[in-house]
């Protein structure tokens, strides 16, 4: 309801309709709100159901996007006046310092008062600040490099032609950070990529995009081969694979190939070792992979119930500590798929574990390695008596009793934590560095050979180290590439890591 301030009605009956008419408005905007938010909490609560009723992540972010945008939309068609405090207030974050300002000075006509005549003058002023885009724009770069030549001898000088990342190519290494980030970050296809340059009046075909992308990871692959040999000579690991359908012609189909991926996490002990995360592709999951992966690892390994890990743990250089969240898993799916009281108790167990764990997080080892031992210890010896008391009574083939045959059968490994404050409980750190793998896969649908498997995996390596570490990602790769072409020596790739390069680069991170 939009109301006419300059020629409302001076009959008092009038008046009192007219504010009864905004009352029920606003009690009907209130209504349709209240609606609104009570669909979004019913949509948040499916997200953490029953797996047959759960929505698909990506569905669910788009339902309450659209429904945010409908509580939006009534509350700004409310006259301003009938606005609550906490909807005209704002409690956003500043704008960040970093970011380019414009100012705009909005000033009154003139300095003279309307009521008396007489003269303004200034008593403060007030500002306030919008948050503006620039679209993306693309340039083209003419490089212009004159001739001399010598009247004596006619030798003829000219300056040398700069590198180009890609031989005989058009692309600065801005443009092809970009290409990249937007495939492997924000998981948009090449041949979409192709389409959003045609609508900037530039025709760059997907099979010229793949090239790019090809040529820049020769030159990035030295870089995540020293991310690799950095990762790997830690000596506490978390280690994963997920798979990656590949293209196959020869069948007409697509066969699964794996991407092996190892994290390095310890923020949840205050460790001196920033978080790194690699991606390995294999075309299969045999056991020989993480094998020759970490053939010179030494120290303890986060690991799921994979078996092929087993055989690491052989030489005793290797110490498996096993994932309480798999084992909680087990329970999880029984409970609810039967409502089994005994599976509902083994959730109530672990649930206390990681209640001591979310009041130690951060401290140092020592500190948590005491309080496990004081709190976790006695939970985790009568939980084991307990299931092993449980594994008696119920039937042997039931899922009930391979949930408590999963836990056993690795409780060794399950309880590392209790002599090392460094263990983690589970391998969640892992398990978030697989899940951009799971969007690309939805968007990208397969890798095209091997070779896209393996461009997938060093990409992802150098994008996920840097936003472990708080890194713009394609400022990262685009400065990155720069300086390859540059000419950067190959024995201070060091310098290039996402955490040193973050050094020297505050503003980006």
């Amino acid at each position: 309801m939009r109301l006419d301030l300059e020629n409302l009605p001076s009959d008092i009956s009038l008046l009192h309709q007219l504010v009864r008419e905004m009352a029920g408005v606003v009690e009907s905007r209130d209504g349709e709100i209240e609606r609104l938010q009570s669909i979004i909490k019913k949509l948040q609560r499916a997200q953490f159901g029953r797996r047959s009723e759960r929505l698909d992540p990506d569905q669910l972010a788009l339902a309450l996007e659209d429904l945010d945008a409908d509580i939006a939309r009534i509350r700004e068609s409310r006259p301003a006046a009938a606005k609550l405090p906490s909807e005209r207030t704002s409690h956003r974050k500043p704008l960040p310092d970093h970011l380019p300002r414009e100012d705009v000075r909005l000033d009154i006509e003139d300095a003279v008062c309307a009521c008396c005549g007489g003269g303004l003058h200034a008593i403060g002023e007030s500002q306030s600040e919008m948050l503006d885009w620039v679209p993306a724009q693309l340039r083209v770069i003419r490089i212009t490099r004159p001739k001399y030549a010598c009247r004596v001898c006619e030798t003829v000088v000219q300056a040398p032609a700069p590198e180009r990342l890609i031989a005989g190519g058009p692309a600065t290494p801005a443009l092809i950070a970009q290409v990249l980030v937007s495939k492997y970050c924000d998981h948009t296809p090449l041949y979409r990529q192709s389409q959003i340059f045609a609508r900037h009046g530039v025709d760059l075909a997907r099979s010229t995009l793949a090239g790019w992308v090809g040529g820049a990871c020769w030159w990035l692959e030295a870089l995540q081969e020293r991310l690799c040999r950095n990762v790997f000579a830690s000596d506490h690991l978390f280690a994963d694979d997920t798979p990656v359908p590949v293209l196959d012609p020869g069948r007409g189909r697509t066969k699964t190939g794996r991407l092996w991926v190892y994290a390095r996490e310890q923020r949840g002990w205050s460790g001196p070792e920033p978080p790194a995360a690699v991606y390995l592709f294999a075309p299969d999951r045999r056991a020989e992979r993480p094998a020759v992966h970490l053939q010179h690892f030494s120290g303890v390994l986060h690991v799921d119930g994979y078996a092929g890990f087993e055989p690491l743990a052989r030489n005793g250089d290797v110490v498996l500590a096993a994932c309480w969240a798999h084992a909680r898993r087990k329970f999880y799916d029984v409970a609810q798929a039967t409502g089994s009281p005994v599976a509902t108790e083994a959730l109530r167990r672990i649930g206390e574990l990681y209640a001591v764990e979310a009041q130690i997080r951060g401290q140092s080892p020592a500190y948590r390695l005491a309080a496990r031992r004081q709190h976790s210890r006695p939970l985790v010896t009568e939980l084991c008596a307990w299931l092993e008391a449980q594994l008696a009574q119920v039937f042997g083939r039931s899922s009930l009793a391979e949930a408590i045959r999963y836990a056993l059968t690795r409780w060794e490994a399950l309880t590392r934590f209790l002599h090392d404050g460094r263990i983690e409980l589970d391998t969640n750190p892992v398990e978030r560095a697989i899940r951009p793998v799971a969007l690309g896969r939805k968007n990208h649908l397969f890798a095209g050979s091997d070779g896209g498997g393996h461009r997938w995996a060093v990409i992802c390596s150098l994008i996920e180290t840097a936003k472990l570490n708080d890194v713009e990602p394609y400022a990262y790769i685009a400065d990155v590439l720069q300086r390859m072409v540059g000419g950067h020596p190959v024995n201070r790739l060091d310098e290039l890591l996402p955490w040193t390069w973050k050094a020297g680069n505050p503003v980006n991170s």
